[in-house]
């Protein structure tokens, strides 16, 4: 534990102005990120009497070992950097809130020349318009399947799309009229595209118009004696309104908010947001945290109003947004937000009427989140804590081993070798730091070995950043750099407190030596045998035997399932890439836009090994000293071996319609 007043910053260093400030600990890691109107003030309330300091605040102070500012000009300037390092850090002492799940929004791709409606989860692509999101991916299909008729937008993959345009007739969708069949010309581009684009308009609210039009084009069609036309367009203007009845008007007509509600106590907060487009309620989502600062209702607020706005523009940031509580910096928090939509944006408290009323409704959905939250993750914090004391227990340990690290070896009959790193955190999977190797040490099949090398590279970087020399000596994969000095949580800097191999007394045996080489003693090794699920210690004649009902010897399989897993995938990618190898690969300066380019100018390399320099010379992109050392790197190249037809013996010759690479 530190003392912070070793890194304190000495008086009048700090500066009186706005900026974010960052502690870091021993290692370099971003453990916090925050922001101040004053530097100077808000610095000086963390190196106090740490009696004074709330208990999270306290640990997060002793936790780190410096601090460090970076100045802005103004509070929104100061509000954006401190997002985006909460983003690229991950500091462990901040809020980060949880999303309960990863919901469905219905998805409008009107980024393609035929617009496509589906649902999507995930990130958010550029040109796509969403609506959402939903609770349930059945409610967007019902929803969709409800408003095909009035407007047939297409629904299909793109592969499906490409097959029904080579058959030259629509798919079943389009046979009984809820879809327009683009993929056979019944409209045209501009005419699809105007139905999507008709489409997010009734989503986005604007209803009222759409159907009172549809309204007034029954009733002449049926002045005209026009019936089947006015039977059809009454069943439209039914499956619209049905479509609408999913969602019930809660506020008044074209009113555009979300309302942000929070449930919390001391050590949790859970957030509910109701998306409310035209009127109506469009979307619910919400997430847990725990507070890990000392936080209150207005921090927390900011906090949220940053993690559902951070990423989002134009009309994904609506009009009003309403809040329990108002930031701290409420004037930089609404100029932000007025920045992110592009137009002007109300942050405020709903004082009485029906949007009070909502947010009563938002805070009851809030309190049911965080109960249902508290009573899975009850039982999910004592089987972990009770698997992590029975690891310790049965092999010996002083403490639980609150990180743990497991490798595994990947390999086909002695080719491709690979190797995987995976690390649990307090019981649970922590994949951003995942990690792979290639075994460059030597070629062929031998596990122990390879195991040793890969214990030894994983440590040696750790000791060199214990070191802060910033490098490692010696030859490794450069993908896996030292850790840099911003202190990005992305490589090896923290050690486990328990090493998991993949496999029995060798492989122990060898992690352990490759550790005791390096100095390491405060690191305990086991193993786990696929065979009888024995758990090995270093020096043991006789494995530990956990009883098959164990929490602990449960923890342990799945973290060796998850390495063997990572690292069979990895093996396999490599040998997928192994295979799809070309001669052209060996050619200096080749890159894979011109390598198509030749394949597809000569249609296969066989045509290309026959072709002279000045006709490869005649391929967009080539020079002649490119096109000279495509003429070598075919030369050198190993002729393959004919093809045998097994049935008559004959030689198969290689085909000139494809590419043999």
């Amino acid at each position: 534990m530190a003392d912070p007043s070793s890194y304190r910053p000495k008086p009048g260093q700090i500066p009186d102005s706005p900026g974010v400030y960052r502690f870091r600990d021993e290692h370099r890691r971003v453990i916090y990120v925050g922001k101040a109107k004053s530097l100077r003030q808000r610095l000086a309330s963390y190196f106090q009497d740490l009696a004074n300091l709330h208990p999270r605040t306290r640990t997060m102070v002793t936790t780190a070992a410096s601090v460090e500012w970076t100045v802005v000009s103004t509070e929104v300037e100061a509000l954006q950097l401190e997002y985006s390092w909460i983003k690229e850090y991950d500091p462990r002492f901040n809020v980060k809130y949880r999303d309960d799940k990863s919901y469905p929004y219905l998805a409008v791709t009107l980024d393609e020349e035929f617009p496509r409606v589906q649902v999507m989860r995930g990130a958010k692509r550029k040109g796509v318009r969403y609506f959402g999101p939903y609770g349930h991916a059945w409610a967007i299909r019902e929803t969709v399947d409800l408003m095909l008729r009035v407007f047939p937008v297409r629904t299909c993959s793109a592969g499906v799309f490409r097959n029904h345009v080579q058959k030259g007739r629509p798919c079943l969708l389009g046979y009984i009229g809820k879809c327009s069949a683009p993929c056979v010309g019944r409209v045209t581009p501009e005419e699809h595209r105007e139905l999507a684009e008709e489409f997010c308009d009734f989503m986005a609210g604007r209803t009222g118009t759409y159907i009172r039009r549809l309204e007034k084009q029954m009733m002449a069609a049926a002045e005209e004696m026009e019936y089947e036309k006015a039977a059809r367009l009454r069943d439209d203007i039914g499956a619209l309104k049905r479509a609408l009845e999913k969602n019930a008007v809660v506020l008044a007509d074209a009113t555009d908010a979300d309302l942000i509600a929070l449930a919390e106590d001391e050590l949790e907060a859970a957030v509910q947001i109701f998306h409310v487009r035209g009127g109506r309620v469009r979307g619910q989502r919400g997430w847990v945290t725990d507070k890990v600062e000392n936080v209150d209702t207005a921090g927390l607020v900011e906090h949220a109003l940053q993690q559902l706005y951070g990423e989002e523009s134009g009309d994904a940031v609506p009009k009003e947004v309403l809040v329990p509580a108002l930031p701290e910096d409420t004037d930089a928090v609404t100029e932000w937000l007025t920045g992110r939509r592009g137009a002007a944006v109300s942050l405020r408290v709903p004082q009485r009427g029906d949007k009070k009323a909502l947010m009563e409704t938002v805070e009851r959905n809030a309190l049911q989140a965080l109960g249902l939250h508290k009573t899975k993750r009850a039982s999910d914090l004592t089987t972990r804590s009770r698997a992590l004391e029975e690891i310790a227990e049965a092999l010996g340990l002083d403490s639980a081993p609150l990180r743990i690290e497991c490798f595994d070896i990947s390999h086909l009959q002695g080719e491709d070798v690979v190797a995987s790193m995976v690390v649990f955190e307090d019981g649970l999977a922590r994949k951003s730091e995942y990690r792979r190797f290639q075994i460059k040490g030597f070629e062929g099949q031998d596990d122990v070995r390879s195991m040793h090398e890969v214990i030894t590279r994983r440590f040696k970087r750790y000791l060199a950043e214990k070191d802060r020399t910033g490098e490692w000596i010696g030859g490794d994969d450069p993908a896996h750099e030292a850790l840099e000095e911003d202190g990005r949580p992305k490589k090896f800097a923290y050690p486990p407190q328990l090493v998991v191999v993949d496999g029995g007394r060798p492989q122990v045996a060898a992690a352990k030596r490759a550790l005791d080489e390096l100095g390491i003693d405060d690191v305990a090794v086991c193993g786990l045998a696929k065979r009888l699920e024995e758990v090995w210690l270093p020096q043991e004649d006789d494995p530990v035997v956990m009883p098959r009902s164990s929490e602990g010897l449960y923890l342990l399989q799945r973290v060796r399932d998850t390495a063997h897993d990572f690292a069979i995938r990895y093996q396999r990618s490599k040998r997928s890439k192994r295979i799809r190898t070309s001669p052209l690969d060996a050619v200096p300066g080749l890159g894979e836009t011109r390598k198509q380019a030749l394949i597809k100018h000569f249609g296969s390399v066989k045509r290309l090994r026959q072709a002279t320099i000045e006709q490869i010379c005649e391929v967009p992109g080539m020079g002649r000293k490119t096109a000279e050392s495509v003429v070598v790197a075919l030369a050198q190249a190993a002729a393959p071996a004919p093809a045998v037809n097994t049935a008559t013996g004959e030689i198969i010759e290689e085909s000139d319609g494809g590419s043999t690479t």
